[in-house]
């Protein structure tokens, strides 16, 4: 499902970064970590005929994946945003192109083609949902809950989601902190569409730990390897009756053919971010849907802007899983944008204003804002 019609190419004079921290409702812990404050850089392109918003995903550390915030805020600034402005006019389909000889970076590729994307998308009055080829209003929104500090506090927290409606509940497991939790979640909620996040913690010598999750019906486990390791993933995937999603494993459009070729995972978690960008990320989605792989739309915490870009990402028809595009309330109390997604019935919906759909709220950008810089022409 190709995109059906071009964005406008737009007419670059410059880009703004900014670093941002802005403090988490709760620390959200994980098997490589605990965050307490969100660490991201917003990237504003400045156009001619306007400005585009986007959000470039990384952490503060090099944990999740190899790139990591100064490290995104160096290459953006000095190779990626001079390539795109030397180029002078760009179409946002032709950005992934421009930036493709600078190896990888594919968080700050994503963030700075979302922003000439948006830019694009607002000056002709369009919808990013519609640009994408999304074919719903509103999506079912999970929640991933982080570590607790016991099997106690875990039914406790994710009482408290279920209460406000959440559709699917995702847990961060690790080894010695998987089977207890699980079946904790079991005994007090039964059935409930239930998956486990491992954040490849596991190798193949943890299969027999990995094998007990199957008597608790998970909707899949994800990520259980490390990133790199397709094959064992394979193996792992046949030894299982849990599904196994592939995540960090799947960094772009060949990654996932491999993947599915090597039948290393029955479902995949697509996140623009980490793939670098939306316009790859249809692409995965396309390569699925075809094969008959269901996709679900993952979460870095994101900002409103990233917030509403994966909205109408996780609203295109191969999306058939409960993504983790939650309210904005699920880890902040103030957002960046003036209209912050809100749960509604269990779902979250789709942007319908131009480009990204949101606005930006200046005021709490300017106060969680911890660096910037401008790049122009």
């Amino acid at each position: 499902m190709p995109i059906a019609r071009p964005a406008a190419s737009v007419s670059l004079e410059g880009f703004e970064l900014r670093v941002l921290r802005i403090p988490l409702v709760a620390p959200f812990t994980t098997s490589f970590g605990t965050e307490e404050v969100r660490e991201a850089i917003v990237v504003r392109a400045l156009t001619t005929d306007g400005e585009g918003w986007g959000e470039i995903v990384t952490a503060a550390a090099p944990l999740y994946s190899s790139e990591y915030t100064q490290g995104a805020w160096d290459v953006a600034r000095r190779f990626l945003v001079p390539a795109l402005l030397a180029q002078g006019t760009v179409a946002p389909e032709e950005v992934s192109g421009v930036l493709a000889p600078f190896v990888g970076h594919r968080m700050a590729k994503a963030g700075i083609e979302l922003a000439v994307l948006d830019a694009g998308l607002r000056a002709e009055g369009r919808v990013l949902g519609e640009y994408l080829g999304a074919v719903h209003d509103r999506v079912p929104s999970g929640v991933s809950v982080g570590i607790q500090r016991d099997p106690a506090a875990l039914v406790d927290v994710v009482g408290g989601y279920l209460d406000e409606g959440y559709v699917r509940i995702k847990i961060k497991i690790k080894p010695g902190r998987d089977i207890a939790e699980t079946a904790a979640l079991r005994e007090a909620f039964g059935g409930i569409p239930l998956q486990v996040d491992a954040n490849s913690a596991y190798t193949l010598a943890d299969i027999d730990t990995l094998a007990e999750l199957d008597r608790f019906d998970l909707l899949l486990i994800e990520q259980p390897l490390q990133e790199d390791d397709i094959v064992d993933h394979a193996t792992l995937a046949r030894a299982l009756r849990t599904p196994v999603c592939l995540d960090e494993s799947i960094v772009s459009r060949k990654a996932a053919a491999d993947a599915l070729a090597l039948a290393a995972a029955s479902v995949v978690n697509i996140k623009a971010g980490r793939v670098g960008g939306y316009l790859e990320a249809v692409a995965i989605h396309d390569l699925c849907r075809d094969a008959a792989i269901p996709v679900w739309c993952g979460g870095m915490l994101e900002t409103g802007i990233g917030r509403a870009a994966n909205a109408a990402l996780a609203a295109l028809p191969g999306f058939t899983l409960p993504g983790d595009v939650s309210a904005s309330s699920r880890f902040y109390a103030r957002d960046i944008v003036t209209e912050p997604a809100v749960l509604e019935d269990g779902h979250v919906r789709v942007p319908t204003g131009h480009g990204i759909g949101v606005q930006i709220d200046e005021i709490a950008l300017e106060d969680f804002t911890v660096a910037r810089e401008t790049v122009r022409r």
